[in-house]
């Protein structure tokens, strides 16, 4: 059963490993992944020369490497939960750093 929000003690780490992530692997100062929470769910977002553009959306289970994945589709404007067919899908594996991976596959 999900819980009415995520904890702040998890969205500090959360933040620290997006940072860490930024750092090591995307290494541009003017390209990184940026974090939004609303409720129960994580959104990872890619701020790239100013613009931000949406990547994916992480639905919280009481984990911090349990998330439900939804990729953000630009065809249609919404995250879908059932969308595998992308590069990257085999990246997902419930870790923040596995949904970031797949972000920067699908959305490189």
């Amino acid at each position: 059963m999900r819980s009415k929000g995520i904890p702040e003690s998890i969205r500090k780490q959360v933040d620290e490993i997006v940072n860490g992530f930024n750092r090591e692997f995307i290494e541009d100062p003017d390209r990184f992944y940026v974090t939004r929470y609303r409720g129960n769910y994580l959104y990872l977002d890619r701020r790239e020369y100013g613009t931000v553009g949406q990547v994916c959306r992480l639905g919280f289970n009481g984990k911090i490497d349990n998330w439900d994945f939804a990729i953000f589709k630009y065809s249609t404007e919404r995250y879908d939960p059932d969308e595998w067919f992308f590069p990257g899908s085999d990246l997902v594996d419930g870790t923040l750093e596995g949904a970031m991976g797949a972000g920067m596959a699908a959305y490189p």
